[in-house]
């Protein structure tokens, strides 16, 4: 699509980029609603590498990863034209938005480290297959993913390190 077949913006797509935008605060909203309450406890009694992260840059970084998802979600489903590859990078983003919601619940909630790393490597084979099927459909949708994708193998290494460290 070149600038000149660019769709304007109407109700039916600000409708849709609100639905993206919902689905990612309510995966972000179960999260800390599950999260928060297990910080200053069971968090912090666990050991953890020396490159984890302070607990405050957690709320700085999450805000902006899934207001990037939100928008790739949108482009993928406004503004890519209908393709294979938009329905397998919308299905693996989909899937890894429900694999999102899933990690805080077994981590924090069951205290399950072994069976969160299992959730995170999910996440980061269904964002990679998002990010390579959502580049053939829409070039920004998949670049909007990076951030995410480094983060969640960033994640994927802290939550390794908690299993072992933690044993």
């Amino acid at each position: 699509m070149n600038a000149s077949t660019v769709r304007p913006l109407d109700g039916r797509s600000l409708f849709r980029l609100a639905l993206c935008l919902a689905l990612c605060a309510s995966a972000a909203a179960l999260g800390g609603f599950i999260t928060a309450p297990q910080i200053p406890g069971w968090y912090a009694a666990l050991a953890k590498p020396a490159w984890t992260p302070p607990n405050a840059a957690f709320p700085v970084v999450w805000p902006a990863l899934y207001a990037l998802i939100a928008l790739a979600l949108w482009r993928l489903l406004d503004r890519a034209p209908p393709s294979p590859a938009r329905g397998a990078a919308l299905a693996a983003l989909l899937a890894n938005i429900a694999l999102n919601a899933l990690w805080p619940p077994v981590f924090f909630g069951l205290h399950a480290t072994g069976a969160a790393l299992v959730v995170v490597l999910a996440m980061i084979a269904t964002l990679t297959g998002a990010i390579v099927k959502a580049a053939r459909a829409d070039r920004l949708a998949a670049v909007l993913l990076i951030p995410y994708l480094v983060w969640i193998v960033y994640a994927a290494a802290l939550n390794a390190a908690i299993v072992v460290l933690n044993r």
